[in-house]
């Protein structure tokens, strides 16, 4: 068991349930949280928070060395399209930018990733202290499946591995085995709306890990927040992946779903 621990927080509330977690099991946390990104809220459950810039990597590599902290989880994302803004980037920042391949999520946190091992610092698991929060395979609702939804899992499953094994979405909308949206640099929430436009009441949700899932980041996660939009735009269901996706609020989840009709499935 990690005592102490640094914590990269990106944006929703991934972040602010690892630390409550962490510090549960006696972990020390101190977060690095990003100005643009992450909810002031973490403040209230760490042991230290420092701020910085989405563009401030140097400055990331400066708090950890001065912190002698060794170990780190990333979690939350940070939104990709800020690439298109007019974002301030120090010259780590920029080098690291400049030495990538291509710009896409895995290869750009990889790049991270690799900096921080070459400083000797260990990036973790980000699901460390929160095993409860991975589903087990099954129908987490009370909802039963119809064969109708069965089968949109099935198809929207075969097209969402596609998408994320070339990094670009991990989540697509179906229904009547017509792909409706397909995850790109927007996000989930705004794939499902615009699947919902076009499929209207009863679409179908599938949201998968990546062939070769790095368990230290960019995990497919769904909250709360997630079932609140399924029930406005009136979906039928969201299928996600067993032991490779984590439950945010896990309970409150599943109880948000039930009483708005929504089906979760693990598969």
């Amino acid at each position: 068991m990690q005592n102490r621990i640094a914590l990269i927080a990106g944006n929703g509330r991934f972040p602010i349930i690892f630390a409550r977690e962490a510090r549960k099991k006696g972990a020390e946390v101190v977060a690095i949280g990003i100005n643009e990104e992450t909810e002031k809220e973490l403040e209230r459950h760490v042991n230290k928070i420092y701020w910085l810039g989405v563009g401030e990597l140097g400055k990331l590599f400066q708090i950890l060395m001065q912190e002698k902290l060794t170990s780190v989880v990333m979690a939350g994302q940070v939104k990709h399209k800020r690439l298109f803004e007019n974002v301030q980037l120090d010259s780590e920042m920029q080098d690291l930018l400049y030495s990538v391949r291509d710009k896409k999520t895995d290869s750009l946190i990889g790049a991270v990733a690799k900096r921080l091992e070459g400083a000797g610092i260990k990036l973790l698991d980000s699901t460390t202290f929160l095993k409860d929060f991975i589903p087990e395979k099954g129908i987490l609702t009370k909802h039963t499946l119809d064969k109708r939804v069965a089968a949109d899992i099935e198809f929207g499953r075969e097209i969402a591995k596609s998408i994320a094994g070339l990094d670009i979405g991990q989540t697509v909308v179906v229904k009547d085995k017509v792909c409706l949206a397909v995850e790109s640099i927007e996000g989930t929430d705004e794939a499902i709306k615009r699947g919902a436009k076009y499929g209207k009441e009863g679409i179908v949700v599938v949201k998968v890990s990546k062939p070769n899932q790095d368990m230290r980041f960019d995990i497919p996660i769904i909250g709360p927040e997630t079932i609140k939009l399924l029930k406005e735009v009136k979906a039928s269901c969201i299928s996600i992946e067993a032991k490779k996706s984590l439950i945010i609020d896990k309970d409150q989840t599943i109880k948000s779903a039930n009483e708005s009709g929504v089906g979760i499935v693990a598969s």
